[in-house]
Parts: C-alpha cells; structure tokens; sequence
C-alpha cells in the first residue's frame, strides 16, 4: 500500500523489527537504543516508510486473539481480560503506535490507518482493543479526562477489565466534580480520542506504567465504523 511518498510493509527481517523498536524508543522518550519486549516475536509488524527518504515515519504492532488466548496479549500483564476471554470472534490489539517525532506530515497517520483498516476488513475482526497512554505519571493534568471517562465511556459490566496491576488509579477517585468537555478532549492520547469516535469503551481506573512513564488505560471497540476525520483526531 502506498500514498503520496509513503509506503507501508510488513517486517520481515529481525533488522526491521530493530528499526521499528529503534523509532519506538526515540517516540516514546526512553533512555534507551531499542524499546524491544517479548511480545514482539510473536506480533507482526506494520511499517511506514518515506520512501524519498528511506526514513521509518511511522510503526505500529498488531496481534491476533480468539478467546481465551488473549490473555496471552500485551495488555493482559496489567488488565485482567477473563471477560473478553468470552468474546465470540477475532480480536485484534493495537500496540507500540507512533508516529516519528520529526515527522507532522498528515499523510503518514492516513496511511497507517488505512493499512490497519485493511488487515481488519481481511482476517474479519470483530474487536479492537489496546493500552492508550497519557504522557507521564502525574495524574494532575488529566482530571477532566478522567471525569469525562468514568462519567461518559465505561464498559458495559459485562465486559469491564478487572484490576490486576500493582498501582493503578481509579477514575472515580480522581474525578472533578464537575468535568470540562473541552478540556478533557485536550488532555486525551490522540488515539483514545480515536477510539471513543468509534463507539468504543475504556475500563475505570488507569494503570501507572512507570517503565514506560505512562498512565494507560485499556481501551476497545468493535471496528465496523471507521471515522472518517480519524487524522484530524491524531494530528
């Protein structure tokens, strides 16, 4: 698939894995070469190259679930997923998306999307899920979000995601009383935001990823609409 000067592949050497674990590294701001965890052996890998440039703009990994394997999946080691575990089809999560840091060409989040559009439409997902992270650890900037959150976008109880972390924070122990709209829409991930446009849900408390130095929240949707404005929520 292409767009203008950009293209996406699939990794399929372990020095693509590398490059996308390089970018990831640089994107998410960690003092380290490479951000590499176990989980990226056994998930395919999306790549979104410039090809003027031969640059990594964008990356993204994705694996595929039915059942109770998802509590084989990234965001199972901070979510206990047993009710998912009851979902009938196939379930696809979302992780490690970002974009690189020098890049703000709007194409390339298009791109991305689209690719991921195409993977779900083919294999016949029926749900969409991951971890979107708040920046940082300090739960103070986030407050309206979180009202917005826990007042607007919880899971139905049948579905909700136990508590499973050491720390996590509870929506509603943070909740202002009186939550800002707009400014919780400010304070969101670009790609929460994302999710919520397509009808999708959040479990009630965040969970403190100090590795990562993050605040991320489980996040799903069933993917049967996709927005069309989606970049402008990204960018």
């Amino acid at each position: 698939m292409s767009r203008g000067r950009y293209e996406v592949s699939t990794a399929r050497l372990p020095q693509d894995i590398e490059v996308a674990q390089a970018l990831r590294a640089r994107a998410f701001g960690l003092n380290a070469a490479l951000d590499a965890d176990s989980f990226d052996a056994d998930q395919r890998h999306i790549l979104v190259r410039d090809r003027d440039t031969g640059r990594l703009a964008c990356c993204f990994r994705i694996g595929v679930f039915e059942g109770r394997a998802i509590k084989d999946s990234y965001a199972a080691q901070f979510y206990g997923l047993d009710r998912l575990a009851l979902f009938d089809g196939k379930m696809m999560e979302l992780g490690r998306f970002c974009v690189h840091p020098d890049v703000s060409d709007p194409d390339v989040v298009r791109i991305a999307w689209a690719a991921m559009t195409r993977f779900v439409d083919a294999v016949g997902i029926r749900l969409l899920f991951g971890c979107t992270s708040f920046k940082g650890t300090d739960p103070s900037g986030f407050l309206d979000a979180f009202g917005v959150l826990a007042e607007r976008h919880l899971a139905p109880p049948a579905w909700h995601p136990r508590e499973v972390a050491r720390e996590v924070l509870r929506f509603a122990d943070l909740a202002p009383a009186d939550s800002d709209r707009k400014s919780a829409t400010l304070q969101m991930p670009p790609l929460l935001r994302t999710y919520l446009l397509m009808g999708g849900w959040v479990s009630d408390h965040a969970v403190v990823d100090r590795q990562m130095n993050t605040l991320h929240v489980f996040t799903w949707s069933c993917p049967v609409l996709v927005p069309v404005s989606f970049e402008q929520c990204l960018l």
